[in-house]
């Protein structure tokens, strides 16, 4: 039986929080399964000092990522190359393994437009921060791919379990419902929309389950399971490309696991959850449980540990030179990239900003 053959309720798994096999692995070579854990380490690795940068002020907001590095991880390296991916704000190391290289992302949350340049051939939409609105990008995009006959290529898109409440979700599962478009939806179900807890979303008993609405299938995964993760993914990525007789193309996915920082760090989680749940949810933490697997398995050692963590520091280390060595960008620059041309009232705010420019010089603008 397929994974997406299953009720939304019944979570799928291949890992529990020691790494113990509890279901069937899916078929990867050694060489992507130590991949993969390169990856969720270096992502871990990244996240812990884009948090030191910004609390140091050398970078603006920054939304933490540590605790679904299972979940990103697991899922982009079932793409194919030809895929897209579409995702929100948070999906870091997802689209470190698509291409966008690391300085790349820093970039974007220093404030710099280069953040947003894509690398020739790299799959990738920028990240989306107003919640959900990326969705019906995601729906167009697989709907113009199946249209031009396009059938080796899907489109995953990430979001939140906050977005599921919003308008967007709802109308770009409909319409992919019934065009029937070429989507894998996945959904991060990391129990928090800021300081909005998962039971205050909604009442359905999963969010899996909201695909039944839009006549799409809905799988439920532990989403700090990376084996977990890649085996739904494939299986839905390969359905929305080549569905059987009578299946449909689209799959919704909630990956049910937790961010262990704060939502961004403009954030106090202490506020609204204790400290007993995240320590809870730490001990399902998806790195250590993945290291166990590859260990038992015979596929890495204290060696290659060793050589992984020593090159993870170093690509992270090279990263925020390269980004911190690009001059930074004039202010002035937010005011030419939300249209193609400045609206009046766009115009207006910057020639305010110029005008107390003049007045009070940059200087002005800075606090230490």
């Amino acid at each position: 039986m397929s994974v997406l053959q299953r009720d939304p309720q019944d979570q799928v798994r291949v890992l529990d929080e020691d790494g113990t096999v509890v279901g069937e692995v899916p078929d990867i070579d050694d060489e992507t399964l130590v991949e993969m854990y390169r990856y969720m380490r270096l992502a871990r690795h990244f996240d812990t000092r884009a948090v030191s940068l910004q609390r140091q002020g050398r970078m603006g907001t920054y939304p933490p990522l540590s605790g679904q590095e299972g979940a990103q991880i697991g899922s982009a390296i079932a793409l194919d190359e030809q895929d897209w991916m579409v995702p929100s704000y948070r999906e870091h190391g997802a689209s470190l393994l698509r291409g966008l290289p690391l300085k790349q992302t820093l970039l974007y949350w220093m404030g710099h437009e280069k953040g947003n340049e894509m690398p020739e051939g790299v799959n990738l939409f920028p990240p989306a921060v107003p919640i959900a609105s990326q969705i019906p990008h995601a729906t167009g995009a697989a709907w113009a791919k199946k249209l031009r006959g396009e059938d080796d290529t899907a489109v995953i898109c990430y979001f939140g379990d906050g977005a599921t409440s919003e308008g967007d979700f709802h109308e770009g599962l409909n319409f992919a419902g019934v065009f029937d478009t070429p989507n894998v939806f996945f959904c991060n179900n990391n129990q928090w929309a800021i300081s909005v807890p998962r039971e205050r979303q909604t009442a359905a008993e999963t969010l899996a389950q909201k695909a039944t609405a839009y006549g799409i299938d809905g799988v439920q995964v532990d989403g700090m399971d990376p084996l977990a993760v890649y085996s739904v993914t494939k299986a839905a990525l390969d359905k929305a490309k080549n569905p059987g007789e009578g299946e449909g193309r689209p799959t919704l996915i909630e990956a049910v696991q937790y961010r262990f920082g704060a939502h961004t760090t403009a954030d106090d989680p202490t506020v609204y959850r204790d400290d007993d749940e995240v320590e809870e949810w730490k001990a399902k933490d998806p790195i250590p449980r993945l290291e166990s697997f590859l260990r038992e398995t015979g596929r890495i050692d204290d060696e290659a540990v060793e050589a992984i963590e020593e090159d993870v520091k170093q690509r992270v280390a090279d990263a925020i030179e390269a980004a911190e060595s690009d001059p930074r960008p004039d202010p002035s620059e937010m005011f030419d990239y939300a249209y193609a041309e400045r609206t009046p009232e766009i115009q207006a705010q910057y020639e305010e900003f110029e005008a107390l420019r003049e007045k009070f010089g940059d200087e002005g603008f800075l606090r230490e």
